[in-house]
C-alpha cells in the first residue's frame, strides 16, 4: 500500500517519506479501513517533531490520528457484515505505529464509526480528536443546555468543534479569536457572541454578554496564557476545561483563593487518556450532531498524500484556518 511514514523525528520536510509499506491485516476484534481522507492534528505534528523531548513510541510511525473511508476487511469476532461500511476512524495511531496517512489502516473494531449518509470522507476525517476533546471538555460536568459557554480560540479545530456542539446542545456561546478571518469562521459556526482578544477586553465583554454573572464553562485552548483570563471570567460554581498549552514548558500559577472563593473547577482534557465510557459518549454525540447537520467542520486546505509533508508545515504555522485534509484514495 502506499503511505506515508518517518523513521527518526524532525522537521517534516527531512523525516517524512513516501513509500509502499505491506497491506496491514486486521486481528482479532480489528478491521481494516481503505481510506479515502486523512486528518492532521497538532499532536500528530508534536509526535512528528519530538515535541517536548518525546522520543519515538515506534521505531517507524505512519502517522494520523484521524481519518475516513470504507471497511474491506475484518479480523475474528468483527461482523462479516461491516465491510463495505462507510465510517469515521478516530485515535487510529494510539499505542499503533500506523495511522490514516496510508491507504490502509487497521483499527479496533470500536474505532471504525458508521459515517452517516451523506457525510463527505473529508467531513468524517476531520471529526475523532478534536470534536472528542470538545465533547469531553462541555460536557464532563453535564449538561450545558441554558448555560453560558466560553471557547478561548474558538476557530481552532478543537475551539470550532466545541462551539458547534454547544449550539447543538442549547447553550449560550462566546468564542474568543485573534483574527478577522477567525470571527467570520466562528459566526459561522453559531457563536453568539465573538471577541477579539488582541483589540478587546474579554472579560468587560463575557461580564456585558451574560449580565455580569459570567459563564458557567470555559473551554481553553491555552490554560497557562488565558488563567487570569478565565478566572475573571467563570460564574461561581464554574467549570474551565483545558486541553492544550502552547509551550510544553508553560506552567499556569492558580490563584487558589479566587478559584476557591468561585467554587470552581479547573479540568484538564487530554483524548487518548479519557476513558471508554467518555469516549462512548462523545462517539454518540458527535455523530448525533452530524447526522442533525449541525456539525459543520471547516476544512480550510485539501491536499493529496503525496504533500503530507506541506500538509504537517501548515498544521505547525497556524496560519491556516479551519482543518487540513489530506486525499488518500487513488
Amino acid at each position: 500500500m502506499h503511505a506515508a511514514f518517518y523513521d527518526r523525528q524532525g522537521p517534516a520536510h527531512e523525516v517524512l517519506q513516501l513509500g509502499d509499506l505491506p497491506t496491514p491485516e486486521p486481528g482479532p476484534g480489528e478491521l481494516r479501513v481503505r481510506v479515502h481522507a486523512s486528518a492532521v492534528n497538532p499532536s500528530d505534528t508534536k509526535t512528528r517533531g519530538g515535541w517536548g523531548g518525546a522520543p519515538m513510541p515506534f521505531p517507524r510511525i505512519t502517522p494520523h490520528q484521524d481519518g475516513a473511508g470504507i471497511i474491506d476487511a475484518v479480523g475474528a469476532g468483527v461482523p462479516a457484515s461491516r465491510v463495505g461500511e462507510r465510517v469515521w476512524v478516530y485515535e487510529a495511531q494510539r499505542g499503533r505505529a500506523g495511522g490514516t496517512a496510508a491507504e490502509c489502516t487497521v483499527v479496533p473494531a470500536i474505532q471504525a464509526v458508521p459515517l452517516p449518509e451523506g457525510i463527505g470522507f473529508d467531513v468524517g476525517a476531520c471529526l475523532g480528536v478534536p470534536a472528542l476533546t470538545a465533547h469531553r471538555c462541555l460536557f464532563a460536568d453535564g449538561p450545558v443546555t441554558g448555560r453560558a459557554v466560553l471557547v478561548q480560540g474558538g476557530a481552532g479545530a478543537v475551539g470550532l468543534a466545541a462551539v458547534l456542539l454547544a449550539r447543538w446542545a442549547g447553550a449560550h456561546v462566546l468564542a474568543t479569536v485573534s483574527r478577522p478571518e477567525q470571527a467570520r469562521t466562528a459566526e459561522a459556526a453559531g457563536a453568539h457572541v465573538v471577541i477579539n482578544r488582541r483589540t478587546e477586553d474579554v472579560p468587560a465583554r463575557v461580564r456585558s454578554a451574560t449580565g455580569g454573572a459570567g459563564v458557567d464553562r470555559i473551554v481553553d485552548v491555552d490554560l497557562a496564557a488565558n488563567l487570569e483570563q478565565d478566572l475573571a471570567c467563570i460564574a461561581p460554581n464554574g467549570v474551565i476545561s483545558a486541553y492544550a498549552s502552547a509551550s510544553p514548558d508553560a506552567a499556569a500559577s492558580v490563584v487558589v483563593r479566587r478559584t476557591m472563593m468561585r467554587n470552581a473547577v479547573i479540568r484538564t482534557v487530554f483524548v487518548y487518556e479519557m476513558g471508554a465510557q467518555a469516549h462512548a459518549d462523545a462517539v454518540r454525540d458527535v455523530t448525533a450532531c452530524l447526522a442533525a447537520g449541525v456539525y459543520r467542520p471547516l476544512i480550510g486546505l485539501r491536499l493529496p498524500l503525496d504533500r503530507v509533508a506541506d500538509a504537517h508545515d501548515a498544521q505547525d504555522s497556524g496560519a491556516t484556518v479551519g482543518k487540513i485534509v489530506l486525499e488518500v484514495a487513488r
